[in-house]
């Protein structure tokens, strides 16, 4: 009777202990996981409040099986992307970083947007003038939608543009300083040296772009077109 009872005891009293540690471990993966959302949170809410007035993040938690994440490091896996609408995030966790796992958010993000002020003909240089500011959800914009009056002016557009539209990407291009078949002016660069030679465009460019130049039946290169229509090797 008395061996009973102390086994009965001792495996009551192990219970007590494994659902005490059980509780603990419960305890520390919610704190863990916890901190985790808030950093993702925060990162996404850095990313996206300089795009307007009110952030809205609905962030996908990731799968509880997964092992906590030590010191998370969040990214945006797409750089060239806005971080309006569906985006995917990833975190690099540990020190080294080694371990990464991704997420997907819904941001929404009340903030204003430039549109056309009047009817804009095509080939026409965008100025200032040119363009209104309106206050929206930016999350219901299209994906090449530009919000800024900095990548708006001065370029030129690929066709006409219709009064209140929203200003993308694809409707406008760089102003070419260079037109195919021009005869140019390609200046190599070096550390120690400067030479210029003149060649034929093979390409149409703007400021930035790089455009194939031929000097010869078979001697090709490609140059960057600079401000001023210059063309440069940089070595």
């Amino acid at each position: 009777m008395r061996l009973f009872i102390t086994c009965h005891w001792l495996r009551h009293a192990i219970a007590v202990v494994g659902l005490g540690l059980l509780a603990a471990n419960i305890t520390w993966a919610s704190e863990t996981d916890d901190a985790f959302m808030q950093r993702v949170h925060g990162f996404l809410f850095e990313q996206a409040q300089p795009l307007g007035e009110e952030v809205i993040i609905e962030l996908r938690a990731p799968s509880r099986h997964l092992p906590p994440c030590i010191d998370p490091k969040p990214f945006l896996t797409n750089a060239d992307q806005a971080p309006v609408g569906r985006v995917s995030v990833g975190v690099r966790c540990g020190e080294d970083g080694g371990q990464v796992r991704y997420m997907q958010a819904e941001i929404g993000v009340i903030g204003t947007y430039m549109i056309a002020a009047h009817d804009i003909e095509r080939g026409a240089i965008i100025s200032a003038s040119m363009l209104t500011e309106r206050s929206g959800n930016l999350n219901e914009l299209p994906a090449q939608a530009l919000l800024e009056a900095e990548a708006i002016v001065g370029q030129m557009t690929r066709s006409p543009i219709r009064a209140e539209s929203i200003f993308q990407a694809h409707f406008l291009q760089k102003p070419p300083l260079v037109e195919r078949g021009q005869r140019v002016t390609v200046e190599a660069r070096g550390s120690a040296f400067r030479v210029t030679r003149e060649g034929e465009a093979l390409e149409t460019g703007g400021a930035g772009d790089r455009i194939r130049v031929r000097f010869g039946p078979r001697e090709l290169i490609s140059a960057r077109v600079t401000e001023n229509g210059t063309l440069v090797v940089d070595f």
